[in-house]
């Protein structure tokens, strides 16, 4: 972390900076038996394709609304850097009826056919597989995906004090989110290169 860093996306690039192939993100899966090892470089390369598909091909812009209806995955933490890179607000498990947008695993399809914006679908398989057939409505980012750029650049700069973030119903600010996560690593005791279960 940076002093300098006042957005999660800024986070991300220090990190990437400092160390581009440390392990950043390990996501098991008790159920299905898959872990997936991501290094601050991968992550940020799913990141940065997930933003230029946000941005470009989905149209969203700084202030729009996503619901989130992902399960806890990596693939969640890539959307939620991806909208701090676009400067969209990421609404965790939000009312898709009010959202600009709407990101859904398999699970969610039904209640994500409220949004009347762009639909985006995650199969949630091993190694970011897509679905067998895409659902009806809706796009399939992981045919998607990979065809974006691996470098992202805003249309606008993201500004640190707009909303970025509702979690139940409460909503952070990116510098909110940033100060948040300086305070929480302080009290846990974490360093640069710590890592969470």
């Amino acid at each position: 972390m940076n002093a300098t860093d006042r957005t999660p996306a800024d986070l991300l690039r220090s990190a990437l900076a400092a160390d581009p192939a440390r392990p950043l993100v390990t996501f098991y899966d008790d159920a299905t038996g898959e872990r997936v090892e991501l290094s601050v470089a991968t992550f940020a390369n799913w990141v940065a394709k997930t933003a230029n598909l946000l941005q470009g091909d989905l149209a969203a812009e700084p202030g729009d609304r996503l619901a989130l209806l992902l399960p806890a995955h990596w693939q969640s933490a890539v959307w939620l850097l991806a909208c701090s890179s676009v400067g969209v607000i990421a609404d965790v498990q939000g009312d898709p009826a009010g959202a600009d947008l709407v990101v859904s695993g398999p699970d969610s399809l039904e209640a994500a056919r409220a949004c009347r914006g762009e639909r985006v679908a995650l199969a949630l398989r091993p190694l970011g597989g897509r679905f067998p057939q895409a659902p009806e409505g809706f796009t399939d980012y992981a045919v998607e995906v990979p065809g974006q750029g691996d470098r992202f650049a805003p249309f606008a700069p993201v500004d640190p004090d707009a909303p970025a973030l509702v979690v139940d119903g409460v909503g952070l600010t990116s510098a909110q989110l940033v100060a948040r996560a300086r305070k929480d690593a302080e009290g846990l005791g974490l360093t640069a290169g710590s890592r969470l279960l």
